[in-house]
């Protein structure tokens, strides 16, 4: 298994959890220091065989020599978890495009470009899972995140293009979408709702890939809120301080 930004805290758990049913992990991302010492606490706990390899999300140029040099060091994948993604500042984005730019392109752009690649590659074997974390927040653009919430929303539209261009391959995508999250990405934030915790989120996407669901709200409630704020109109909605 390749897992695509493996430092963050809920990679850190999907990683686990497939190592803890036998899978050997190639574990990508950019701190290199980080990566080793997550795949020595999971060698630990598991005994699999666990691979740290730089990747660079926002170099998108990089992300066919970086796939193809995973392949070379650890062999064939079955399956691919692509976890990267930058949360990045709202009110900072209204005022300077470089944070705009900043949260499209991870969550998007670079998203985009590493699937592609993979997506060659799993069509090529004719077997193959990939999942995706994308983001409630891309269910309804709000106020208070929509240029996060509108880069969510893009990688959520490509990835049911995917499931559809892959299925003829048998290659299985699962779409993500996670509300907050009690990692890195959301430490200091005012008090959040539903807030998960990365541990019981990992095992209901390993669960939901299990069963080759096409998309996961987790936890299982923002499958019911996100409903509800769909279903309001917009001339009701943007008045909202959301």
């Amino acid at each position: 298994m390749l897992v695509l930004g493996a430092t963050s805290g809920i990679a850190r758990e999907i990683a686990l959890e497939l190592a803890r049913r036998g899978h050997p992990l190639c574990l990508a991302g950019r701190d290199r220091e980080e990566l080793e010492r997550i795949g020595a606490d999971i060698r630990i706990r598991t005994g699999v065989s666990t691979w740290a390899l730089p990747f660079d999300a926002d170099d998108c140029d990089s992300h066919q020599e970086a796939f193809d040099a995973a392949v070379s060091v650890a062999g064939a994948f079955e399956g691919v978890v692509l976890a990267f993604g930058y949360l990045g500042d709202q009110e900072r984005a209204e005022k300077y495009w470089s944070e705009t730019r900043a949260i499209l392109s991870r969550n998007f752009l670079a998203a985009a470009s590493v699937l592609h690649v993979v997506a060659r590659y799993m069509e090529g074997r004719k077997s193959g899972w990939i999942v995706a974390l994308s983001s409630v927040a891309g269910d309804r653009g709000r106020m208070s995140n929509y240029v996060y919430g509108s880069a969510k929303g893009g990688l959520t539209v490509f990835l049911q293009g995917l499931r559809s261009r892959l299925q003829k391959s048998d290659v299985h995508v699962l779409t993500v979408k996670p509300g907050p999250v009690d990692t890195a990405m959301t430490f200091g934030m005012p008090k959040l709702p539903l807030l998960a915790q990365p541990g019981p989120v990992a095992k209901a996407i390993v669960r939901a890939l299990e069963r080759r669901k096409d998309v996961l709200y987790v936890p299982g409630p923002w499958a019911l809120v996100m409903a509800v704020l769909k279903a309001v109109p917009e001339g009701i909605f943007k008045k909202t301080k959301l």
